[in-house]
């Protein structure tokens, strides 16, 4: 089992291409936790925007009536990815992994694949 500190620094270190990791907690809006970024990316200010993210999808599914769950959520931009992770049980009700990586650099399967383990291994 893994504390926030140690699943964040996992993260950024293993994934090849990643520049920012955050545990957030979408029912608030607030980054439990960050590593990376940069001056011109403000991990705080992206957790809060991908709440709504979160958010919107849940509600869109409710409306739709879908039971599954949702595992991950994708955006990619023309030199990133935004790798949404919802966190499932051991209390991680309402929290998510949010990685950043560099579409350049990454290997999106791969990065999927260590963001579901560490979520496994992550204790909240």
């Amino acid at each position: 089992m893994a504390n926030t500190e140690t699943a964040l620094k996992e993260a950024l270190a293993s994934i090849e291409g990643a520049t920012g990791v955050a545990l957030v907690d979408y029912t608030s809006g607030m980054a439990l936790g960050t590593l990376g970024g940069s001056k011109t990316f403000d991990l705080n200010v992206a957790a809060a925007g991908n709440t709504d993210v979160v958010r919107s999808k849940m509600r869109t599914m409710e409306h739709l009536g879908l039971k599954a769950q949702i595992e991950d959520i994708l955006i990619t931009l023309s030199d990133q990815y935004h790798l949404i992770r919802l966190i499932s049980g051991r209390g991680g009700n309402g929290l998510f992994l949010y990685l950043v990586l560099d579409a350049k650099r990454a290997n999106l399967a791969m990065a999927r694949h260590q963001l579901r383990k560490i979520e496994e291994d992550l204790e909240v």
